[in-house]
């Protein structure tokens, strides 16, 4: 996990490397005053030394604003290189879950790579910039405070081996408490943001349905569940504040009480007891070593709280995608001739049915074929594998006489178009959405594109037409509008295979038989998949497949499968007689 979360530091290396040498020397100029400040007061004050005074007071003052110089530094440059960091960190995961097959995309789910992006990322920041600075800090003042304490006085330093034992037990076990907790909170976090996007939205539903009093309700238990564990948290973190200052007032008095008897001794024997200046210096290391202590606390209770946080943001950054580019891909497709064989496909390795069970299917190039079944026979499925959205778990699929395995990725993509049942417009005119399918399409080719998709109707009624915004999600036009759009958008890239899974359901008929029409008339070399839940978008297909519980129970033309297909006809007859009923 270290290594992988280091990866992101790549230009900040340089920046966190200077942080951490300012950061000792500003320890080894800190530790260095009260050294002096004895000298001072041994040989300067108390005898009375007017020069002593001045020349230790001048290195005092140099000391000082060399400390105040290198923490400056320190702390400017520890944000810059924390900032730069949390920034890689972020580009890096947003980077690697554009490279997400559907697949991986399936073990993660939105809110929880949100989550990811903005809490987790914050916490490994604070957490990398206090490893920078405190967690640099704390061990070497520690270490030098202790080393030059016992120079002093080797038996009054003895005092704080007695103490440190005491904090580092009950330390460890304010970490082993507090750990799990934060865990906690993290996948609560998950569950709040996915709660938040789900209402959003579904805004217009929930206020259809009257429901706002029970969302909040269900916001408010989530919130209440993060507010417990993140108090129970904080309370145990909070214990170290109380067990540090009693720890460090302990060794105050007791240093000052075995300081003030070697001093009295020393008035006898002044090689066995302490000067003033010296149990002053002992006093001073005594609160640096504490202190230092108390900053290694905070590091260890900051990152118990990161170590959640870099866990789940090093699982986004080492989960390879399921679907690469071969080694020597093929970049050229010849035709929209597609042939499945023998296919199988699972969703997961776990799974116990076959979400698609042999299939054997060969699609013409420039054929036009209808796909037509109830709710969870694998429709999508079938069509998502062309694309290599997923891959074949077993058989083989061939596009233009090629395995799509053997494909460039962004060659196969750009060349099989797919309108998903999940229409999806992002924020920008329609010109901009439109240019999802060909960044470089003139608005010629925009304007013929939604002819084709009987978009432009609409589109021109609008006060801005092509320059119009369209909201989030496509908030601000209708679900008819939106799938216009959206085949449109697949058109422009020119497609040899275009798959549009049911995306004619929120047009009306009369639209929906004028866009089947434009699509024999304009693009003729197409190979047009058509998934529909109305007999009517797919009856006028070459041929029609009827899909039951993940296979193909029946192939042929409309008037075949009236007369072949029980399947078939069974809806046929219930949407005629709907039609008529309405009619």
């Amino acid at each position: 996990m270290i290594k992988t979360l280091a990866g992101s530091l790549r230009e900040n290396k340089k920046t966190a490397l200077l942080t951490v040498l300012c950061s000792v020397l500003e320890v080894v100029f800190e530790i260095v005053i009260p050294l002096y400040m004895s000298n001072l007061i041994d040989y300067g004050i108390e005898p009375g030394e007017q020069n002593v005074v001045l020349r230790y007071g001048v290195l005092l003052l140099t000391f000082a604003l060399m400390q105040l110089l290198t923490g400056v530094l320190s702390a400017r440059w520890g944000a810059a290189a924390s900032v730069g960091y949390a920034a890689n960190l972020r580009k890096d995961m947003y980077d690697n879950v554009q490279t997400f097959a559907f697949s991986n995309i399936d073990k993660f789910s939105a809110a929880s790579i949100v989550t990811r992006l903005t809490t987790d990322v914050t916490n490994v920041q604070n957490a990398f910039q206090m490893l920078t600075r405190m967690a640099i800090r704390g061990p070497v003042m520690l270490v030098f405070a202790m080393a030059v304490a016992f120079s002093i006085s080797p038996s009054i330093s003895l005092v704080f081996f007695a103490v440190l034992p005491i904090l580092a037990v009950l330390l460890f076990l304010i970490i082993r408490a507090v750990l799990p907790v934060f865990r906690r909170v993290f996948h609560t976090y998950d569950e709040l943001n996915e709660v938040v996007e789900e209402n959003i939205r579904g805004i217009r539903v929930v206020k259809s349905f009257n429901q706002e009093d029970s969302e909040i309700k269900k916001f408010g238990k989530i919130s209440e569940r993060i507010y417990r564990d993140f108090s129970k948290g904080e309370r145990i973190i909070t214990l170290n504040s109380p067990l540090m200052q009693f720890c460090m007032y302990a060794c105050m008095i007791l240093i000052s009480w075995l300081g003030a008897k070697a001093i009295v001794a020393s008035g006898n024997n002044p090689d066995l007891g302490l000067t003033t200046g010296e149990l002053t210096a002992l006093i001073t290391y005594a609160m640096q070593i504490l202190m230092s202590l108390m900053m290694l606390s905070m590091v260890f209770a900051m990152m118990t709280i990161a170590a959640s946080s870099a866990g789940r943001i090093a699982e986004i950054l080492e989960e390879k995608t399921d679907i690469a580019n071969p080694e020597n891909p093929v970049t050229e497709i010849k035709d929209g001739d597609i042939c499945f064989k023998n296919v199988d496909f699972t969703y997961s390795e776990k799974a116990e049915k076959k979400a698609l069970d042999n299939i054997n299917l060969h699609i013409r190039s420039g054929e036009t074929i209808g796909i037509i079944g109830g709710t969870g026979s694998s429709k999508s499925s079938l069509v998502q594998l062309i694309p290599r959205l997923y891959d074949v778990t077993g058989g083989s699929l061939t596009v233009g006489g090629v395995d799509v395995r053997q494909y460039d990725l962004d060659t196969l993509r750009n060349a099989v178009s797919v309108v998903l049942q999940k229409n999806e417009l992002f924020s920008g005119t329609i010109k901009d959405n439109l240019r999802w399918g060909n960044e470089n399409a003139t608005d010629e080719e925009l304007v013929e594109a939604c002819k084709m998709a009987c978009a432009d109707e609409f589109i021109d009624a609008l006060l801005d037409g092509y320059d119009t915004y369209i909201e989030q999600g496509g908030a601000n036009v209708s679900g008819g509008q939106k799938q216009r759009l959206c085949i449109a958008r697949a058109l422009l890239k020119k497609p040899k295979v275009l798959i549009l899974d049911d995306s004619t359901s929120a047009v009306d008929t009369r639209t929906d038989a004028r866009i089947r029409k434009a699509f024999s008339a304009y693009i003729p070399e197409t190979t047009k998949i058509i998934i529909a839940q109305r007999v009517s978008s797919v009856e006028h297909a070459d041929r029609i497949l009827v899909m039951d519980d993940g296979k193909i129970t029946a192939v042929g033309t409309h008037d075949e499968l009236l007369k072949t297909c029980g399947i078939y006809r069974e809806i046929y007859c219930s949407q005629q007689k709907g039609d008529d009923e309405n009619g």
